[in-house]
């Protein structure tokens, strides 16, 4: 059934507590990630993660037809560019040089996540190019009424990249890893598929760290000990406290608290331990949906040669071989990935000014920040260390 465009009502919800949760996840189940559910955006507010003590304030998109829930897409109110992953800061620069405000922005986006899969959440029986075109002029009309200068959608689907430069946004391209699941029975046989040289290397690593005492194991939902989310929300902030300002501590005590209760059916962890301790010496959290894997966080309390590609790449591939997973996203960053089997792919952000100097600035330079990152892209392909012929 479609039902007609002219009852579609849209509004701005202000928090997930307004929305419907089984309304919110019957459109999300069609997308390609997990980190659009209900659950996960809920759990990201209560627990002051993505939170206005924060600077996100949460702007929910929703429309509604004949008293149900036909669109959505998460978005956020913001004065900063923190915790978004895609670095804006020659934007905000140019802005500032012209003496232009930059911010507020409406950010499309599942918060600290920067994994493709933003589109509109969408019911299938509603018209989808009425449902687009309406979705977006109340984008256009919130920014408009309110002042806000840009808005902004982070790592969207290609096709919804696409979709949106009908609508004033411009596509901005960005270097993210997958890993893609070729048929393999085993690890063996995707490690078949990678020159010699990086084989000899992959199995020195494995073994070296074996011979060191590590012993590697991955859990999933119902077995994951109730005790990994305090110890990986320990290992989160020292992984981040590395990189001192440049670390990326958004998450709070309270969302690790409230994850096994929220999330747990979705998330993996690969959980290394040496021998004669029982709580483990690393963890890698992971996240999953049908067939795809994410990578989400990870930490030790050692530094352990090699460990982290085993818990990181090599432990969750050969859990995923297991499995069925067709792709895996590792997570950003890291030339390493690519020497280990990963391939370097395009993700987008698609964003759109209001001032039309910043637009036209945007507009100008974006075509040749584009093809750079293509070529980076690349230039990382290149290092694959593909078997040849």
């Amino acid at each position: 059934m479609t039902v007609p465009s002219e009852q579609l009502t849209l509004r701005f919800a202000r928090s997930m507590s307004e929305i419907d949760a089984a309304s919110w996840d019957a459109l999300a189940e069609g997308l390609d990630t997990p980190f659009f559910e209900w659950k996960w955006l809920k759990l990201l507010e209560d627990s002051g993660s993505a939170a206005p003590r924060r600077g996100w304030y949460p702007n929910h998109l929703l429309a509604h037809a004949g008293g149900r829930l036909v669109g959505a897409l998460p978005m956020y109110l913001k004065w900063h560019s923190d915790g978004e992953f895609v670095f804006d800061q020659l934007w905000g620069e140019a802005a500032s040089r012209l003496g232009l405000p930059y911010y507020p922005r409406l950010v499309g986006a599942s918060p600290f996540t920067p994994a493709t899969g933003l589109r509109f959440l969408a019911d299938p029986h509603y018209n989808q190019t009425r449902l687009s075109r309406r979705l977006f002029e109340a984008m256009e009309q919130y920014c408009l009424g309110n002042g806000v200068q840009g808005a902004a959608l982070l790592f969207t689907e290609p096709e919804f990249a696409a979709a949106s430069e009908d609508h004033g946004f411009t596509a901005w391209r960005h270097q993210g890893y997958l890993w893609h699941n070729q048929g393999y029975g085993s690890f063996d046989d995707f490690l078949a598929t990678l020159n010699a040289n990086r084989r000899k290397a992959v199995r020195h690593e494995r073994r070296a760290l074996a011979a060191s005492g590590v012993t590697v194991e991955v859990v999933s939902g119902d077995d994951i000990p109730d005790s990994f989310f305090p110890i990986m929300r320990e290992l989160y902030d020292r992984t981040n406290a590395k990189f001192g300002p440049w670390g990326c501590r958004y998450l709070t005590g309270e969302f690790f608290e409230g994850m096994p209760e929220a999330f747990r059916h979705r998330l993996a962890f690969a959980a290394a331990y040496k021998a004669g301790r029982r709580d483990p010496v690393a963890l890698a959290m992971l996240a999953h949906k049908d067939r795809l894997l994410f990578g989400r966080y990870w930490g030790a309390f050692e530094d352990i040669p090699f460990l982290h590609f085993e818990l990181c790449y090599y432990a969750p591939i050969t859990w995923g071989i297991g499995r069925g997973i067709t792709r895996y996203d590792p997570g950003m960053g890291g030339a390493h990935k690519a020497r280990r089997g990963f391939v370097s792919v395009s993700s987008y952000s698609s964003h759109r000014f209001f001032d039309p100097r910043m637009d036209m600035i945007f507009r100008t330079h974006i075509d040749r920040v584009n093809q750079l990152e293509r070529h980076y892209i690349e230039e990382l392909n290149d290092l694959v260390p593909t078997r040849r012929p």
